[in-house]
């Protein structure tokens, strides 16, 4: 599903070129549940962003479905990001004036679907997240753990392939953060490609797989079995 081949991402610093990824080999199977650590600065959070087309490679390049999406322009990167991915982040980016029910209908908004369509399917995925009760409210009238739900909502309101969390219990309690993840573990369950950044053990426990990243590169992959909740 997810093929990398050689992907080197590079900044200017200085006037120097300064290589946050070298020369990364990484696969990823259709229905996988992975979990990507490193210590900070290791480059995961680089390697998120190239495999959610937030970001391209300098060099390298990046399969999706066996198709090279890496010289893609920013218009195709953004279909890709809209048909396939969905992005849960540790800061939730939940829009404060706006109820739960429209943050997550924010990506179909863009997408033009129509108000009816678009209002059904954000209470679907409210409701799968078990926050019927809480779509009329603020995000300020909503705990970490419901907000984080709202951003899970929304990210699989589109019914995305593939779901990127980036650090997504780095706010929350350990009680809460458990929770968090028998969400991500049952849409996994479901068939949907879960891949979480992480420096928290007890999170990246519950993947099948683990990567990870240590100064650009990809240090180590190893299987594990998943935790049952």
């Amino acid at each position: 599903m997810i093929k990398l081949q050689s992907i080197t991402k590079s900044y200017m610093i200085a006037k120097e070129s300064f290589d946050v990824l070298k020369s990364v080999d990484l696969q990823i199977d259709e229905g996988d549940f992975v979990a990507i650590m490193g210590p900070s600065g290791s480059g995961k959070s680089t390697l998120m962003n190239i495999i959610g087309c937030l970001d391209k490679p300098t060099k390298g390049q990046y399969f999706l479905d066996n198709t090279d999406i890496s010289t893609y322009k920013d218009k195709k990167l953004a279909d890709v990001r809209n048909q396939s991915i969905g992005f849960v982040f540790q800061q939730f980016h939940l829009l404060p004036r706006l109820t739960a029910l429209k943050n997550v209908e924010l990506p179909m908004i863009y997408a033009g679907m129509p108000a009816k369509e678009r209002k059904d399917k954000a209470m679907n995925a409210l409701e799968k997240v078990g926050l019927t009760d809480r779509m009329n409210h603020m995000p300020n009238e909503l705990s970490g753990g419901q907000k984080q739900r709202v951003a899970i909502a929304r990210s699989i309101v589109n019914q995305p392939r593939i779901i990127l969390a980036d650090e997504p219990t780095g706010a929350l309690d350990t009680k809460t953060s458990a929770s968090i993840m028998e969400l991500f573990q049952s849409l996994n369950e479901e068939g949907t490609t879960v891949a979480i950044v992480t420096h928290e053990k007890e999170v990246a426990d519950h993947a099948r797989k683990l990567i990870f990243v240590r100064d650009g590169k990809v240090e180590y992959t190893s299987e594990q079995q998943e935790v049952s909740l």
